[in-house]
């Protein structure tokens, strides 16, 4: 157990191994408590194309550098108990950018999604995409609709990728959901609550993270899950997204379990 052995981290170790038997923060992260480790952490993945004209070569090709360093993220995350680690892959503002640049980006996501897959169904890894499908290319959602079929009986941690995402999209989208339901008397009017809201987003049966963590230095949320990051830690590394790697997760980690949590109250430790 290493040097937490109270209830509090016997019972947080007991939750991360019913996701993952291979947690294991006592020798990943032993300075930090088991309980105070987020169970799930939102990236925004930023800085690849900078990371990428900084040494002379296209953007795209930091694009491609930083699929390794989310590779080397979600396995950190799983040693160190994780539950759930949810990626800004492109938002919904990304269409701005040039076209070669987007049809590189949707290439490279059929490519991640068809490469990863088998290794994910081995590592019991849940994917999960949550975004509009509604104008992505079609072999984007079919490879998209193919990884989340594979993974669906996975029983073990959550890679969540949001694609052609947007926050306040994904709210006025579950007001809708609110709204038909509302007028075809499955709701009262007087129920709709925060849990309502809740179960018609993309993110419904998710935790809601506890830590955002963006790469880069940019101090900004830039349009990313507004409304489940309203009590959420953040984080700011100065690294490029292709640079960020286990040392700087277990950083962000620290920095997280640094923090007194009030929730709006007050401090009562002494």
């Amino acid at each position: 157990m290493g040097a937490f052995d109270d209830a509090a981290a016997v019972a947080a170790l007991a939750r991360m191994r019913r996701i993952n038997p291979q947690a294991d923060p006592a020798t990943h992260l032993p300075d930090v408590h088991p309980a105070k480790i987020p169970r799930h952490i939102a990236i925004i993945m930023d800085g690849n194309g900078r990371w990428a004209e900084e040494r002379g070569f296209p953007r795209i090709f930091g694009h491609r550098s930083g699929a390794a360093a989310v590779r080397s993220t979600i396995e950190e995350c799983g040693r160190i108990g994780v539950e759930c680690v949810t990626l800004y892959s492109f938002s919904s503002e990304n269409w701005k950018r040039p076209s070669d640049e987007v049809n590189a980006l949707m290439d490279l996501c059929v490519m991640y999604c068809d490469g990863q897959t088998e290794a994910l169904v081995r590592e019991n890894i849940r994917l999960r995409v949550i975004g509009r499908r509604e104008g992505l290319p079609a072999d984007v959602v079919a490879a998209l609709d193919r990884v989340e079929g594979a993974t669906a009986g996975c029983t073990g941690n959550t890679l969540c990728l949001a694609l052609n995402y947007g926050s306040r999209a994904e709210i006025a989208d579950a007001a809708k959901r609110i709204a038909r339901d509302v007028a075809a008397g499955r709701l009262d009017p007087e129920a709709v609550d925060e849990s309502a809201m809740d179960e018609r987003l993309d993110t419904a049966g998710m935790p809601d993270p506890e830590l955002l963590v963006r790469t880069a230095g940019e101090m900004r949320v830039s349009n990313f899950l507004l409304w489940q990051i309203s009590y959420a830690e953040l984080h700011v590394a100065q690294v490029c997204w292709p640079d960020f790697g286990p040392e700087q997760l277990k950083a962000a980690v620290r920095d997280f379990a640094s923090r007194k949590r009030r929730f709006g109250g007050l401090d009562l430790e002494p």
